[in-house]
């Protein structure tokens, strides 16, 4: 199982931002996968989940409105897009899947992480 996120960079805030999480080793189809970031000095949280089995979203409070996860099985890829970005958007950005069709807890396999800086 492997999980590799792209897409990070600088913005402007207000500004947007499209994350990608291109998997391999398993098929995507079947399982959810979760988008999460870390600020410097903050705990890991989670932003956005999506469902395999009927492709439920989910979001955190903090983040509802501007970002948007959607997943291309063709592609072998999920995608966060990030609009209206705001300065404490700032973080590294990991996804990871639970192997599991719901998003339920248990995220044992992790990308490396991409850094988004949202500064002017």
């Amino acid at each position: 199982v492997q999980l590799q996120a792209s897409g990070g960079g600088l913005v402007q805030p207000g500004g947007s931002l499209r994350l990608s999480c291109a998997a391999s080793g398993f098929t995507l189809d079947y399982y959810a996968i979760g988008w999460f970031r870390q600020a410097p000095g903050k705990a890991r949280e989670g932003v956005s989940c999506i469902s395999s089995s009927d492709g439920s979203t989910y979001y955190a409070d903090s983040v509802k409105g501007r970002f948007t996860i959607s997943r291309d099985n063709a592609k072998k890829t999920v995608y966060l897009q990030m609009s209206s970005l705001k300065p404490e958007d700032t973080a590294v950005y990991y996804c990871a899947t639970n192997l599991q069709q719901y998003c339920t807890a248990g995220y044992d396999y992790w990308g490396q992480g991409t850094l988004v800086t949202v500064s002017s």
